[in-house]
Protein backbone atom coordinates (compact mmCIF):
# COMPACT_ATOMS: atom_id res chain seq x y z
CA UNK A 1 0.00 0.00 0.00
CA UNK A 2 1.15 3.48 -0.58
CA UNK A 3 0.66 6.40 1.42
CA UNK A 4 2.01 8.92 -0.60
CA UNK A 5 -1.59 11.01 -0.62
CA UNK A 6 -1.36 10.49 2.85
CA UNK A 7 1.64 12.28 3.39
CA UNK A 8 1.24 14.95 1.34
CA UNK A 9 -2.14 15.73 3.14
CA UNK A 10 -0.34 15.35 6.90
CA UNK A 11 2.59 17.93 5.27
CA UNK A 12 -0.25 20.09 3.68
CA UNK A 13 -2.45 19.95 6.66
CA UNK A 14 0.57 21.44 8.30
CA UNK A 15 0.27 17.63 10.83
CA UNK A 16 3.81 16.35 9.68
CA UNK A 17 7.49 17.50 9.26
CA UNK A 18 8.79 17.35 5.81
CA UNK A 19 9.62 13.72 5.91
CA UNK A 20 5.70 13.13 6.89
CA UNK A 21 5.93 11.82 9.93
CA UNK A 22 4.04 13.12 13.21
CA UNK A 23 5.92 15.76 15.14
CA UNK A 24 6.87 14.06 18.25
CA UNK A 25 4.70 15.34 21.23
CA UNK A 26 3.96 14.15 24.30
CA UNK A 27 0.02 13.95 23.57
CA UNK A 28 -0.91 13.16 19.67
CA UNK A 29 -3.01 15.67 17.54
CA UNK A 30 -6.53 14.61 18.27
CA UNK A 31 -6.86 14.73 14.17
CA UNK A 32 -4.15 12.05 13.74
CA UNK A 33 -6.41 9.05 14.31
CA UNK A 34 -8.85 10.14 12.60
CA UNK A 35 -6.84 11.47 9.55
CA UNK A 36 -4.90 7.99 9.31
CA UNK A 37 -8.53 6.02 9.59
CA UNK A 38 -9.94 8.29 6.30
CA UNK A 39 -6.74 7.85 4.46
CA UNK A 40 -6.87 4.09 4.94
CA UNK A 41 -10.38 3.71 3.85
CA UNK A 42 -9.73 5.53 0.78
CA UNK A 43 -6.39 4.04 -0.22
CA UNK A 44 -7.77 0.40 0.71
CA UNK A 45 -11.00 1.22 -1.35
CA UNK A 46 -12.12 -1.37 -4.68
CA UNK A 47 -11.10 0.09 -7.47
CA UNK A 48 -10.42 -0.78 -11.41
CA UNK A 49 -6.62 -0.50 -12.50
CA UNK A 50 -7.48 -0.73 -15.92
CA UNK A 51 -10.27 -1.39 -18.33
CA UNK A 52 -8.60 -4.50 -18.49
CA UNK A 53 -8.41 -5.58 -15.04
CA UNK A 54 -10.77 -8.24 -14.93
CA UNK A 55 -10.40 -9.42 -11.09
CA UNK A 56 -13.51 -7.63 -10.43
CA UNK A 57 -16.97 -8.49 -11.54
CA UNK A 58 -18.08 -5.12 -13.42
CA UNK A 59 -21.60 -3.83 -11.98
CA UNK A 60 -24.77 -4.74 -13.70
CA UNK A 61 -26.05 -1.99 -15.46
CA UNK A 62 -29.31 0.11 -15.40
CA UNK A 63 -32.17 -1.35 -17.08
CA UNK A 64 -32.80 0.12 -20.34
CA UNK A 65 -35.69 1.15 -21.75
CA UNK A 66 -39.21 2.69 -20.12
CA UNK A 67 -41.14 1.23 -17.37
CA UNK A 68 -43.15 -1.23 -17.61
CA UNK A 69 -46.70 0.35 -18.64
CA UNK A 70 -49.10 1.21 -15.83
CA UNK A 71 -51.67 -1.30 -15.94
CA UNK A 72 -55.25 0.37 -16.99
CA UNK A 73 -58.37 -0.71 -18.30
CA UNK A 74 -58.75 -0.88 -22.25
CA UNK A 75 -61.38 1.56 -23.37
CA UNK A 76 -62.95 1.25 -27.07
CA UNK A 77 -63.30 4.42 -28.54
CA UNK A 78 -64.44 4.12 -31.82
CA UNK A 79 -62.51 1.75 -33.76
CA UNK A 80 -59.74 3.18 -31.41
CA UNK A 81 -58.00 1.09 -28.24
CA UNK A 82 -56.95 2.85 -25.35
CA UNK A 83 -55.18 1.50 -22.28
CA UNK A 84 -54.29 -1.61 -21.44
CA UNK A 85 -52.13 -3.28 -23.81
CA UNK A 86 -53.10 -0.62 -26.73
CA UNK A 87 -50.09 1.39 -28.05
CA UNK A 88 -50.17 5.16 -26.98
CA UNK A 89 -52.66 6.97 -29.10
CA UNK A 90 -52.18 10.37 -30.62
CA UNK A 91 -55.27 12.78 -30.45
CA UNK A 92 -55.95 16.31 -31.37
CA UNK A 93 -58.17 19.33 -31.35
CA UNK A 94 -59.53 21.09 -34.24
CA UNK A 95 -59.57 25.39 -33.70
CA UNK A 96 -62.67 25.77 -36.47
CA UNK A 97 -66.19 27.03 -35.53
CA UNK A 98 -67.62 23.16 -35.47
CA UNK A 99 -71.11 24.92 -36.86
CA UNK A 100 -68.85 25.55 -40.08
CA UNK A 101 -69.30 21.91 -41.25
CA UNK A 102 -66.87 22.58 -44.39
CA UNK A 103 -63.82 24.03 -42.44
CA UNK A 104 -64.25 21.66 -39.70
CA UNK A 105 -64.38 18.63 -42.16
CA UNK A 106 -61.03 20.01 -43.50
CA UNK A 107 -59.04 20.49 -40.56
CA UNK A 108 -60.20 17.28 -39.10
CA UNK A 109 -59.01 15.54 -42.42
CA UNK A 110 -55.82 17.04 -42.00
CA UNK A 111 -55.17 16.48 -38.64
CA UNK A 112 -56.27 12.79 -39.74
CA UNK A 113 -54.11 12.38 -42.51
CA UNK A 114 -51.12 13.74 -40.15
CA UNK A 115 -51.80 10.74 -38.09
CA UNK A 116 -54.13 11.93 -35.36
CA UNK A 117 -55.93 8.85 -34.50
CA UNK A 118 -58.72 10.75 -32.74
CA UNK A 119 -59.61 14.35 -33.10
CA UNK A 120 -61.89 16.54 -30.38
CA UNK A 121 -64.40 19.29 -31.48
CA UNK A 122 -65.94 21.67 -29.54
CA UNK A 123 -69.77 21.72 -29.36
CA UNK A 124 -70.55 24.85 -27.58
CA UNK A 125 -74.17 25.75 -28.49
CA UNK A 126 -77.01 24.29 -30.65
CA UNK A 127 -75.53 25.13 -34.07
CA UNK A 128 -72.29 22.80 -33.19
CA UNK A 129 -73.93 20.19 -31.65
CA UNK A 130 -76.53 19.82 -34.95
CA UNK A 131 -73.35 20.28 -37.36
CA UNK A 132 -71.75 17.03 -35.85
CA UNK A 133 -74.00 14.42 -37.19
CA UNK A 134 -72.87 16.37 -40.73
CA UNK A 135 -69.21 16.36 -40.40
CA UNK A 136 -69.40 12.54 -39.18
CA UNK A 137 -71.38 12.07 -42.96
CA UNK A 138 -69.04 13.64 -44.63
CA UNK A 139 -65.81 12.28 -42.99
CA UNK A 140 -67.19 8.99 -44.02
CA UNK A 141 -67.90 9.78 -47.24
CA UNK A 142 -64.19 10.65 -48.01
CA UNK A 143 -63.13 7.38 -46.40
CA UNK A 144 -62.02 8.86 -42.96
CA UNK A 145 -62.74 6.49 -40.02
CA UNK A 146 -61.48 9.00 -37.31
CA UNK A 147 -63.11 8.85 -33.92
CA UNK A 148 -64.60 12.16 -33.42
CA UNK A 149 -64.66 13.56 -29.50
CA UNK A 150 -67.18 15.92 -28.74
CA UNK A 151 -65.69 18.85 -26.11
CA UNK A 152 -68.61 19.54 -23.31
CA UNK A 153 -68.72 22.63 -20.83
CA UNK A 154 -71.55 24.18 -18.67
CA UNK A 155 -74.33 22.97 -21.31
CA UNK A 156 -73.57 19.45 -22.44
CA UNK A 157 -76.22 17.80 -20.79
CA UNK A 158 -78.93 20.34 -22.67
CA UNK A 159 -76.78 20.20 -26.02
CA UNK A 160 -77.36 16.25 -26.08
CA UNK A 161 -81.32 16.49 -24.82
CA UNK A 162 -81.95 18.62 -27.62
CA UNK A 163 -79.90 16.90 -30.39
CA UNK A 164 -80.15 13.23 -29.89
CA UNK A 165 -78.33 12.67 -33.47
CA UNK A 166 -74.97 14.52 -31.81
CA UNK A 167 -75.07 12.29 -28.74
CA UNK A 168 -75.42 9.19 -31.52
CA UNK A 169 -72.78 10.55 -33.80
CA UNK A 170 -69.61 11.29 -31.60
CA UNK A 171 -67.48 8.91 -30.00
CA UNK A 172 -66.86 9.88 -27.53
CA UNK A 173 -67.67 12.96 -24.71
CA UNK A 174 -65.13 15.21 -22.59
CA UNK A 175 -66.80 16.34 -19.52
CA UNK A 176 -65.13 19.04 -17.37
CA UNK A 177 -65.89 18.13 -13.97
CA UNK A 178 -65.28 21.78 -12.62
CA UNK A 179 -67.81 23.25 -15.01
CA UNK A 180 -70.77 20.52 -15.79
CA UNK A 181 -72.89 22.61 -13.15
CA UNK A 182 -73.32 24.52 -9.89
CA UNK A 183 -74.18 23.89 -6.62
CA UNK A 184 -77.46 21.97 -6.45
CA UNK A 185 -77.54 21.11 -10.38
CA UNK A 186 -73.69 19.84 -10.31
CA UNK A 187 -75.14 16.33 -9.50
CA UNK A 188 -77.81 16.55 -11.73
CA UNK A 189 -76.24 17.80 -15.09
CA UNK A 190 -73.28 15.59 -14.46
CA UNK A 191 -75.76 12.35 -14.08
CA UNK A 192 -77.51 13.47 -17.52
CA UNK A 193 -74.35 13.36 -19.67
CA UNK A 194 -73.24 9.98 -18.13
CA UNK A 195 -76.98 8.58 -18.73
CA UNK A 196 -76.01 9.50 -22.65
CA UNK A 197 -73.61 7.59 -22.28
CA UNK A 198 -75.08 4.59 -21.40
CA UNK A 199 -78.06 5.12 -23.21
CA UNK A 200 -75.94 5.41 -26.29
CA UNK A 201 -72.40 3.09 -25.59
CA UNK A 202 -70.21 5.59 -25.72
CA UNK A 203 -66.76 6.30 -23.55
CA UNK A 204 -66.56 9.47 -21.53
CA UNK A 205 -63.52 11.15 -20.75
CA UNK A 206 -64.21 13.03 -17.02
CA UNK A 207 -60.85 15.63 -17.13
CA UNK A 208 -60.08 18.34 -14.40
CA UNK A 209 -58.56 21.38 -15.13
CA UNK A 210 -56.55 23.61 -13.13
CA UNK A 211 -57.88 26.79 -14.45
CA UNK A 212 -61.12 25.62 -14.20
CA UNK A 213 -61.16 23.73 -11.11
CA UNK A 214 -64.38 22.89 -8.75
CA UNK A 215 -64.70 25.58 -6.53
CA UNK A 216 -66.26 23.92 -3.83
CA UNK A 217 -63.99 20.70 -3.56
CA UNK A 218 -61.06 23.38 -3.57
CA UNK A 219 -62.48 24.98 -0.60
CA UNK A 220 -63.48 21.34 1.29
CA UNK A 221 -60.05 20.91 0.79
CA UNK A 222 -58.71 24.12 1.89
CA UNK A 223 -60.71 23.91 5.30
CA UNK A 224 -59.94 20.52 5.58
CA UNK A 225 -56.37 21.21 4.92
CA UNK A 226 -56.17 23.97 7.73
CA UNK A 227 -57.30 21.31 10.49
CA UNK A 228 -54.27 19.33 9.87
CA UNK A 229 -51.11 18.97 12.66
CA UNK A 230 -49.34 20.03 9.54
CA UNK A 231 -50.60 21.70 6.69
CA UNK A 232 -49.81 20.85 3.26
CA UNK A 233 -48.50 23.82 1.12
CA UNK A 234 -51.34 25.40 -1.37
CA UNK A 235 -49.70 23.36 -4.60
CA UNK A 236 -50.23 20.23 -2.76
CA UNK A 237 -54.20 21.11 -2.16
CA UNK A 238 -54.29 22.23 -5.68
CA UNK A 239 -52.89 18.76 -6.52
CA UNK A 240 -55.28 16.98 -4.06
CA UNK A 241 -57.99 18.77 -5.46
CA UNK A 242 -57.85 18.22 -9.14
CA UNK A 243 -57.15 14.36 -8.46
CA UNK A 244 -60.24 13.92 -6.18
CA UNK A 245 -62.26 16.32 -8.77
CA UNK A 246 -61.33 13.47 -11.59
CA UNK A 247 -61.83 9.93 -9.04
CA UNK A 248 -64.69 11.40 -7.42
CA UNK A 249 -66.36 12.17 -10.77
CA UNK A 250 -65.22 8.78 -12.24
CA UNK A 251 -66.47 6.26 -9.24
CA UNK A 252 -69.94 8.59 -9.33
CA UNK A 253 -70.18 7.42 -12.83
CA UNK A 254 -69.68 4.42 -12.29
CA UNK A 255 -72.03 4.12 -9.42
CA UNK A 256 -74.94 5.75 -12.16
CA UNK A 257 -74.01 2.55 -14.24
CA UNK A 258 -71.43 3.38 -16.69
CA UNK A 259 -68.60 0.74 -17.05
CA UNK A 260 -65.17 1.50 -15.60
CA UNK A 261 -63.82 0.07 -18.74
CA UNK A 262 -65.69 3.62 -20.86
CA UNK A 263 -63.85 6.49 -18.51
CA UNK A 264 -60.51 7.94 -19.21
CA UNK A 265 -59.66 10.67 -16.93
CA UNK A 266 -57.55 13.51 -17.21
CA UNK A 267 -55.67 16.59 -14.96
CA UNK A 268 -54.38 18.78 -16.38
CA UNK A 269 -52.17 22.07 -15.34
CA UNK A 270 -49.84 24.25 -17.17
CA UNK A 271 -46.33 23.58 -14.70
CA UNK A 272 -44.27 20.61 -16.26
CA UNK A 273 -43.26 19.52 -12.50
CA UNK A 274 -47.07 19.81 -11.20
CA UNK A 275 -48.06 17.54 -14.33
CA UNK A 276 -46.03 14.95 -13.33
CA UNK A 277 -46.69 15.54 -9.65
CA UNK A 278 -50.77 14.67 -10.21
CA UNK A 279 -50.67 11.78 -12.66
CA UNK A 280 -47.68 10.08 -10.47
CA UNK A 281 -50.20 10.19 -7.69
CA UNK A 282 -53.38 9.64 -10.07
CA UNK A 283 -51.58 6.96 -11.59
CA UNK A 284 -51.09 4.75 -8.18
CA UNK A 285 -54.70 5.81 -6.92
CA UNK A 286 -56.50 4.52 -10.20
CA UNK A 287 -56.14 1.60 -13.00
CA UNK A 288 -58.77 4.20 -15.48
CA UNK A 289 -57.29 4.69 -18.74
CA UNK A 290 -55.26 7.96 -18.72
CA UNK A 291 -54.83 10.97 -20.91
CA UNK A 292 -51.55 12.90 -20.88
CA UNK A 293 -51.10 16.60 -21.81
CA UNK A 294 -50.20 20.04 -20.79
CA UNK A 295 -52.79 22.67 -21.10
CA UNK A 296 -51.63 25.84 -22.12
CA UNK A 297 -48.24 24.81 -23.12
CA UNK A 298 -47.80 27.73 -25.14
CA UNK A 299 -46.59 28.73 -28.27
CA UNK A 300 -43.41 27.98 -30.65
CA UNK A 301 -40.53 26.11 -29.01
CA UNK A 302 -41.63 26.78 -25.46
CA UNK A 303 -45.01 24.70 -26.33
CA UNK A 304 -42.64 21.99 -27.36
CA UNK A 305 -40.35 22.00 -24.87
CA UNK A 306 -42.55 21.82 -22.18
CA UNK A 307 -45.06 19.23 -23.13
CA UNK A 308 -42.33 16.76 -24.16
CA UNK A 309 -40.70 17.08 -20.91
CA UNK A 310 -43.52 16.76 -18.75
CA UNK A 311 -44.98 13.69 -20.85
CA UNK A 312 -41.94 12.55 -21.65
CA UNK A 313 -40.96 11.45 -17.63
CA UNK A 314 -44.51 10.25 -17.16
CA UNK A 315 -44.28 7.64 -19.83
CA UNK A 316 -40.70 6.52 -18.92
CA UNK A 317 -42.93 5.48 -15.84
CA UNK A 318 -45.29 3.75 -17.67
CA UNK A 319 -47.78 6.22 -17.01
CA UNK A 320 -50.54 7.56 -20.10
CA UNK A 321 -52.24 5.79 -22.70
CA UNK A 322 -53.34 8.46 -24.81
CA UNK A 323 -51.48 12.18 -25.47
CA UNK A 324 -52.21 14.85 -26.97
CA UNK A 325 -49.63 18.17 -27.42
CA UNK A 326 -51.58 21.30 -26.74
CA UNK A 327 -49.47 24.03 -29.12
CA UNK A 328 -50.96 27.28 -29.49
CA UNK A 329 -50.17 27.79 -33.21
CA UNK A 330 -48.05 30.81 -35.02
CA UNK A 331 -50.23 32.65 -37.26
CA UNK A 332 -50.64 31.06 -40.24
CA UNK A 333 -48.89 27.43 -38.85
CA UNK A 334 -50.80 24.59 -39.82
CA UNK A 335 -52.94 23.25 -36.54
CA UNK A 336 -51.19 19.48 -37.86
CA UNK A 337 -48.48 20.41 -35.99
CA UNK A 338 -49.09 19.40 -32.87
CA UNK A 339 -49.75 15.97 -34.26
CA UNK A 340 -46.17 15.79 -35.68
CA UNK A 341 -44.47 16.63 -32.33
CA UNK A 342 -46.91 14.11 -30.27
CA UNK A 343 -45.66 11.36 -33.24
CA UNK A 344 -41.99 12.34 -32.77
CA UNK A 345 -42.34 12.42 -29.34
CA UNK A 346 -43.65 9.00 -29.36
CA UNK A 347 -41.23 7.77 -31.30
CA UNK A 348 -37.91 9.36 -30.62
CA UNK A 349 -38.63 7.59 -26.72
CA UNK A 350 -38.66 4.27 -28.76
CA UNK A 351 -42.57 3.64 -27.94
CA UNK A 352 -44.16 3.93 -31.49
CA UNK A 353 -42.89 4.00 -34.92
CA UNK A 354 -44.79 6.58 -37.19
CA UNK A 355 -42.34 7.67 -40.34
CA UNK A 356 -38.46 7.31 -41.11
CA UNK A 357 -36.93 9.42 -38.58
CA UNK A 358 -33.49 11.57 -40.23
CA UNK A 359 -30.52 11.70 -37.81
CA UNK A 360 -29.04 14.85 -39.18
CA UNK A 361 -25.44 16.94 -37.75
CA UNK A 362 -26.27 20.44 -35.96
CA UNK A 363 -23.34 21.64 -38.51
CA UNK A 364 -20.21 23.42 -37.48
CA UNK A 365 -17.15 25.28 -39.00
CA UNK A 366 -16.60 22.21 -40.98
CA UNK A 367 -19.85 22.72 -42.75
CA UNK A 368 -20.05 26.07 -43.83
CA UNK A 369 -22.76 25.09 -46.91
CA UNK A 370 -25.97 25.22 -45.77
CA UNK A 371 -26.88 22.14 -48.38
CA UNK A 372 -26.40 19.10 -45.64
CA UNK A 373 -29.54 21.17 -43.59
CA UNK A 374 -31.52 21.85 -47.08
CA UNK A 375 -31.34 18.21 -48.02
CA UNK A 376 -31.86 16.92 -44.60
CA UNK A 377 -34.98 18.86 -44.76
CA UNK A 378 -36.33 17.25 -48.12
CA UNK A 379 -35.61 13.97 -47.07
CA UNK A 380 -38.02 14.48 -43.97
CA UNK A 381 -40.40 16.03 -46.13
CA UNK A 382 -40.17 13.20 -48.79
CA UNK A 383 -40.64 10.59 -46.08
CA UNK A 384 -43.47 12.16 -44.26
CA UNK A 385 -45.05 12.70 -47.34
CA UNK A 386 -44.86 9.19 -48.73
CA UNK A 387 -45.75 7.51 -45.38
CA UNK A 388 -49.45 7.64 -45.60
CA UNK A 389 -49.06 5.43 -48.80
CA UNK A 390 -45.99 3.24 -47.42
CA UNK A 391 -48.46 2.18 -44.26
CA UNK A 392 -50.43 0.74 -46.72
CA UNK A 393 -48.26 -0.80 -49.45
CA UNK A 394 -44.58 -1.32 -47.31
CA UNK A 395 -45.99 -1.45 -43.44
CA UNK A 396 -42.44 -1.51 -41.35
CA UNK A 397 -41.00 1.62 -43.91
CA UNK A 398 -41.71 3.43 -40.17
CA UNK A 399 -39.51 1.87 -38.92
CA UNK A 400 -36.42 2.78 -41.54
CA UNK A 401 -33.72 5.29 -39.70
CA UNK A 402 -32.34 7.44 -42.20
CA UNK A 403 -28.65 10.29 -41.53
CA UNK A 404 -28.24 13.23 -43.69
CA UNK A 405 -24.35 13.84 -42.37
CA UNK A 406 -22.47 17.04 -42.81
CA UNK A 407 -18.74 16.11 -43.04
CA UNK A 408 -16.07 13.36 -42.82
CA UNK A 409 -15.89 13.54 -38.64
CA UNK A 410 -19.45 11.96 -37.88
CA UNK A 411 -20.39 11.39 -41.72
CA UNK A 412 -19.93 7.96 -42.41
CA UNK A 413 -20.61 6.81 -38.97
CA UNK A 414 -23.65 8.04 -38.61
CA UNK A 415 -24.85 7.18 -41.86
CA UNK A 416 -23.04 3.53 -41.16
CA UNK A 417 -25.75 3.30 -38.34
CA UNK A 418 -28.85 4.23 -40.54
CA UNK A 419 -30.64 1.90 -42.97
CA UNK A 420 -29.71 4.26 -45.74
CA UNK A 421 -27.27 7.25 -44.87
CA UNK A 422 -25.55 9.89 -47.02
CA UNK A 423 -22.10 11.69 -45.91
CA UNK A 424 -21.66 14.90 -47.88
CA UNK A 425 -18.60 16.83 -48.39
CA UNK A 426 -17.80 19.50 -45.44
CA UNK A 427 -15.60 22.50 -45.93
CA UNK A 428 -12.45 21.63 -48.10
CA UNK A 429 -12.99 18.37 -48.70
CA UNK A 430 -13.58 16.70 -51.89
CA UNK A 431 -17.51 17.22 -53.36
CA UNK A 432 -18.24 13.12 -53.48
CA UNK A 433 -20.95 12.20 -50.99
CA UNK A 434 -20.65 8.46 -50.34
CA UNK A 435 -23.94 6.88 -48.99
CA UNK A 436 -24.02 3.88 -47.15
CA UNK A 437 -27.34 1.32 -47.33
CA UNK A 438 -27.66 -1.17 -44.39
CA UNK A 439 -24.41 -0.24 -43.10
CA UNK A 440 -22.22 -0.92 -46.53
CA UNK A 441 -20.72 2.08 -49.00
CA UNK A 442 -23.15 0.86 -52.27
CA UNK A 443 -22.36 4.40 -53.83
CA UNK A 444 -20.59 7.89 -54.20
CA UNK A 445 -22.86 10.58 -55.29
CA UNK A 446 -21.70 13.86 -57.16
CA UNK A 447 -22.85 17.17 -59.21
CA UNK A 448 -26.23 18.93 -58.30
CA UNK A 449 -28.49 16.27 -59.13
CA UNK A 450 -27.30 14.77 -55.22
CA UNK A 451 -30.75 15.01 -53.21
CA UNK A 452 -32.80 13.58 -56.56
CA UNK A 453 -30.70 10.65 -56.65
CA UNK A 454 -30.53 10.43 -52.72
CA UNK A 455 -34.27 10.54 -52.79
CA UNK A 456 -34.11 8.19 -56.05
CA UNK A 457 -32.51 5.69 -53.51
CA UNK A 458 -34.68 6.21 -50.48
CA UNK A 459 -37.88 5.08 -52.65
CA UNK A 460 -35.73 1.67 -54.34
CA UNK A 461 -34.98 1.12 -50.66
CA UNK A 462 -38.84 1.41 -49.28
CA UNK A 463 -40.01 -0.66 -52.60
CA UNK A 464 -37.13 -3.50 -52.44
CA UNK A 465 -36.71 -3.88 -48.68
CA UNK A 466 -40.21 -3.93 -47.35
CA UNK A 467 -42.90 -6.59 -48.35
CA UNK A 468 -45.53 -4.91 -50.92
CA UNK A 469 -48.83 -5.42 -49.97
CA UNK A 470 -50.98 -5.55 -53.46
CA UNK A 471 -54.00 -3.65 -54.05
Amino acid sequence: MQYGLALKLRIWLGFADAGGAWPAQAIPHPAQAAIDDVLKLYLTRPRYNSPMDNSMPLPEPPDFGASPRHATRQVAIGGVKVGGDAPVVVQSMTNTDTADVASTVKQVSELWRAGSEMVRVTVNNAESAAAVPRIVEKLTMMGIDVPLIGDFHYNGHTLLTNEPACAQALAKYRINPGNVGFGKKRDTQFAQLIEFAIQYNKPVRIGANWGSLDQSLAATLMDENAQRAEPWDAGRVLREALIRSALDSAHRAVEIGLPADRIILSAKVSGVQELIAVYRDLAARSDFALHLGLTEAGIGSKGVVASSAALAVLMQEGIGDTIRISLTPEPGQSRTQEVIVAQELLQTMGLRAFTPMVTACPGCGRTTSEFFQELAGVVQNHVRERMPEWKIKHPGAENMTLAVMGCIVNGPGESRHANIGISLPGTGEAPAAPVFVDGEKTVTLRGENIAQEFIALIDEYVETRYVAIID
